[in-house]
């Protein structure tokens, strides 16, 4: 006869938006946010480590500034190396908006 398996509780607190974004997400998958997480548990066990790779940007560069530059690798546009304040906030120049419109257009409105 096997033995039942005792559960136990895990709590977390997180910003109720990104909570919501998780579950909606989860569900288009079919599943819920709980289920996620077991198989995030379970994935770190199987790997001795987190399912993913997480790594720190190199030589002080901003994480904004990485992923801009590798979307913009992707695109074959112009490079274009775009400075952000202390808020994440995208930091414009009107030499920006003349000599790349489209990437200024992109900046500003996403």
């Amino acid at each position: 006869m096997a033995q039942a398996t005792q559960s136990t509780l895990i709590q977390v607190r997180v910003d109720e938006n990104m909570k919501n974004k998780a579950d909606a997400l989860f569900a288009d998958l079919g599943f819920d946010t709980p289920t996620a997480i077991r198989i995030f548990l379970n994935q770190a066990i199987r790997r001795k480590g987190l399912p993913f790779d997480v790594a720190t940007p190199q030589n002080n560069e901003n994480i904004l500034d990485i992923k801009i530059m590798e979307a913009f690798k992707k695109l074959s546009v112009p490079t274009v190396r775009l400075e952000a304040d202390e808020n994440g906030n995208v930091i414009l120049d009107e030499k920006m908006k003349t000599e790349h419109p489209d990437i200024y257009e992109w900046a500003v409105n996403g």
